[in-house]
């Protein structure tokens, strides 16, 4: 399968998208030919307590559903499934979707996709359970670049492309650290989550660490896109960079791989971090 666009410069009008959480409904933020994706697409479904049920076909796409705020009952393939805060759903290519908001918060879910060609299995993903499992959830780096790792959609799931998870810092420090990269096989997207205002970050984008490409201050519902280069980033003293990474396997299956990283030269010493989830 071709890629949906070739573009893949590293600018801030194609791999910065801000306030993604706005909104009501279902809406697309990131898309081929709009940013510098090639496979990932990206969106929210934002619905009040009451809303009707919303529906809609996924087509040539596998598609991942996280819940990041609120409660919804998401029916599709003839089951019916209850997600609360990061769980998540992956549902194969060619279904329908209907969700419906529960309880009195209504519900905002993160959807991704990416095109392709074979049919994996529906599958949901307890948080909870993630928590408990070591290959899910790691603690990586030490300060002042620790990091609290969630896998949602990885090595636990089968699919073509599409992987996800969350990631929470500590108040004032780095995280992606050390820089590294992995653009031969993984296209990546971070959706900045749970930094609520005066929070901020700021996330860089490189391949040359002498001139970086994007320096970007990034807040609660912002997207950066990382086509390629390294991208480390870094809180503002008292607050969190809290994140969910969004990825999209370059060869179907094949590039499917977590964890399998390009570290920059200058920090390879101590290896990526990353050990202990990969795949």
């Amino acid at each position: 399968m071709q890629a949906e666009a070739t573009q893949t410069e590293i600018t801030k009008e194609t791999c910065y998208v801000p306030a993604t959480h706005a909104g009501r409904g279902r809406r697309t933020a990131v898309a081929p030919g709009q940013t510098a994706a090639r496979y990932l697409h990206y969106g929210r479904i934002t619905l009040d307590a009451g809303d009707e049920t919303l529906a809609f076909e996924n087509g040539t796409h596998e598609t991942g559903l996280v819940c990041l705020n609120g409660a919804a009952e998401i029916s599709t393939g003839g089951e019916t499934f209850t997600l609360g805060r990061y769980d998540a759903l992956y549902v194969p290519r060619d279904s329908r979707i209907e969700v419906r908001p529960t309880g009195e918060a209504g519900c905002d879910l993160a959807e991704l996709s990416a095109p392709v060609e074979g049919t994996y299995p529906l599958q949901f993903v307890s948080f909870a359970e993630v928590r408990e499992n070591p290959k899910l959830h790691i603690i990586a780096g030490a300060p002042p670049a620790e990091r609290d790792m969630n896998v949602l959609i990885g090595s636990n799931v089968k699919a073509g492309r599409i992987m996800t998870g969350v990631t929470f810092s500590r108040p004032g420090n780095w995280t992606s650290w050390p820089p590294h990269e992995h653009s031969r096989m993984l296209e990546e997207a971070y959706l900045y989550i749970d930094m609520p205002a005066p929070s901020f970050g700021v996330q860089f984008v490189y391949t040359n660490p002498e001139d970086p490409e994007l320096v970007q201050v990034v807040r609660e519902g912002d997207v950066v896109l990382m086509p390629k280069g390294y991208h480390p980033n870094v809180a503002a003293p008292g607050g969190q960079i809290n994140f969910m990474w969004m990825m999209a396997a370059m060869r179907e299956g094949e590039d499917r791989k977590y964890g399998v990283v390009n570290v920059q030269p200058d920090y390879a010493a101590g290896g990526s971090g990353l050990e202990a989830v990969k795949d």
